[in-house]
C-alpha cells in the first residue's frame, strides 16, 4: 500500500517492507542503528510512533537513534516515509 490508508495501516506496511528488506540482506530491527522519518502531517506523531515501537520490543535493545520531519506532499500521497539504517556485523 502506498497512500491512501491511516497512519496506522500505513506504518503497519511501513514495517511489514522494512522487515522483508532487512531479512533479505541478513538483517533484522535489531541491527537498525538510525531511522529518519518524514511524516505528511507532524499530528500523526503519536499514532505513527505507537506502531513504529512495537518494531524494536522483542530485540533486546534499546530503540535506535530518530530523527522525525513534516515533509509536505510525500510520493504517492503516502502519510508515512521511513528510512532506515542498519550495521549487520
Amino acid at each position: 500500500m502506498v497512500g491512501g490508508g491511516n497512519i496506522v495501516e500505513e506504518t503497519n506496511q511501513v514495517l511489514i517492507n522494512a522487515k522483508e528488506v532487512l531479512a533479505a540482506s541478513g538483517a533484522t530491527f535489531g541491527d537498525v542503528v538510525k531511522t529518519t522519518i518524514l511524516l505528511d502531517d507532524i499530528n500523526d506523531f503519536a499514532e505513527m510512533n505507537a506502531v513504529y515501537s512495537t518494531a524494536f520490543e522483542n530485540t533486546g535493545k534499546s530503540p535506535p537513534a530518530r530523527s522525525c520531519f513534516a515533509a509536505k506532499d510525500l510520493p504517492k500521497g503516502a502519510k508515512v516515509e521511513i528510512e532506515w539504517m542498519a550495521v549487520i556485523d
